[in-house]
Order: C-alpha cells, then sequence, then structure tokens
C-alpha cells in the first residue's frame, strides 16, 4: 500500500501533494474544499511500484512538479537541491536529499511557522517507513544503494526523537520487507524497534539490506522509466 499527502496553508492559500497516484480528481477537489490552491506537486522519488499521478495532477492545476535536481528525466520539472525550501506561506517544506532507495530520493522537513520554527514531521517516502527501510536495489546496484541509504538514514536518525514519520509505503508495498500497517511512527520509536534503522554498522547494515532481496515489482524497470519520460504509458 502507498500513501499520498495533500498539506498546506489555510492562511495563505497554498497547498501540496506529495507523491500522487491514481485518480487526479480527488486531490483537485479535496484542495478545493480545503482552500489550498495546489502550487506544488512532488514525487519523493521516480516511482518502480507504481505510475505517478504527479505530472497530470502538476498540468491540470498548473503547479510546479518537483524532483530532485539531479533527476534523470525526459521531460522540464521544478528541481529542488538538499536544503531548499518550499514556501507555503506558514508552512514550510525544507528538502533533505535521502539517496538509497532511489538515488534522487528526497524527503520533506515540514514546519508550520504559526505553531513553532521547528520542523514537526518529516515526510519520509520510501527512505524510512514504519517497521522497515526502503530495498536498494531497484535503481542502481543494491550495495551502493544499501551504502548511500545507511549515509542517510544516519541523518534522519539525527533528528529529534518526537519528530513524527509520514512515509510513502505500509504493509502491501513490495518497496521494503518488514513494513507495519501503521500510517506513522516517530523518529525514537523506529530508532528503539525498527530493525534496520537502529543498525549502527556501515557492514552490517549493507548485508543486511543485500540478505533476502525479495522479487522487484511486476515491470519495475519499465514503470520507473514511464515515470521518468523516458517510456510510453503502460498498454
Amino acid at each position: 500500500m502507498v500513501a499520498s499527502y495533500l498539506l498546506g496553508c489555510g492562511g495563505k492559500a497554498k497547498g501540496a501533494v506529495i507523491d500522487p497516484v491514481g485518480d487526479i480528481d480527488r486531490y483537485i477537489k479535496a484542495s478545493e474544499a480545503l482552500g489550498l490552491p495546489i502550487q506544488y506537486v512532488v514525487d519523493t522519488h521516480l516511482h518502480s511500484d507504481h505510475l505517478s499521478a504527479g505530472r497530470a495532477l502538476a498540468e491540470a492545476t498548473g503547479a510546479k512538479y518537483v524532483l530532485f535536481a539531479g533527476s534523470k528525466t525526459g521531460f522540464d520539472f521544478h528541481g529542488v537541491a538538499d536544503g531548499d525550501w518550499l514556501d507555503l506561506g506558514n508552512v514550510q517544506l525544507q528538502v533533505m536529499h535521502t539517496p538509497g532507495h532511489t538515488p534522487e530520493h528526497i524527503s520533506l522537513l515540514v514546519t508550520d511557522r504559526s505553531r513553532g520554527e521547528e520542523p514537526w514531521f518529516v515526510l519520509t517516502g520510501h527512505t524510512l517507513m514504519v517497521g522497515d527501510l526502503g530495498r536498494t536495489e531497484l535503481a542502481v546496484d543494491a550495495e551502493q544503494g544499501a551504502r548511500d541509504l545507511f549515509q542517510s538514514i544516519q541523518r534522519l536518525k539525527a533528528l529529534p526523537d518526537y519528530m513524527e514519520i509520514l512515509p510513502g509505503a505500509f504493509s502491501g508495498s513490495v518497496c521494503g520487507r518488514s513494513l507495519s500497517g501503521k500510517p506513522s511512527s516517530t523518529i525514537g520509536f523506529e530508532r528503539r524497534f525498527n530493525k534496520a534503522f537502529r543498525i549502527e554498522s556501515e557492514a552490517e547494515f549493507v548485508a543486511a539490506m543485500l540478505a533476502d532481496i525479495p522479487a522487484p515489482p511486476p515491470q519495475a524497470d519499465q514503470i520507473r522509466r514511464v515515470n521518468a519520460g523516458e517510456a510510453a504509458a503502460l498498454v
């Protein structure tokens, strides 16, 4: 199961959608009902397990379609780098480049400045999920992906224990091994009870990520190429 998010600032009437999938009308209707015109549509990475609705939603709403600046695609997009901000009025999204699941993967630190100057949750895509981490072999060599992911999770581990995690996938997704069906968690809880996240040794971590790699999603390579604009839509 995959997740997408609509968030923003009602006072400034600015919204964003993260990792949209399926029928775009539901995002448009929800944003209208909440008074959050969509300014940005963000894909945390080029997905291999499902077709993204990101570009279609951006085109329908006039929003900027956002990917990591280093993403290799066949179309133009609004590129962001580590540390960049997306402005949604009182709500601010700060980009964290968190490669490993894929080279271009980003997470988003979310701050509501009407409440405080520090972020209160992080959208982690398929990097850190409840109960597990994202697999590393769908876009690059599995070992290189695992080494990149190890470095990324050090940055996530440095976040405060109270920081909420809103992931991009749950139990039933093929992008992790031991995913929980719970839709959210905290850095502190995952630090204690997520077996992969709590590994401290890089060598041990890489060995764990390379062990018992599950079968890839059906048509994974083709789906990623379609999402990157490098292949025609699936029939």
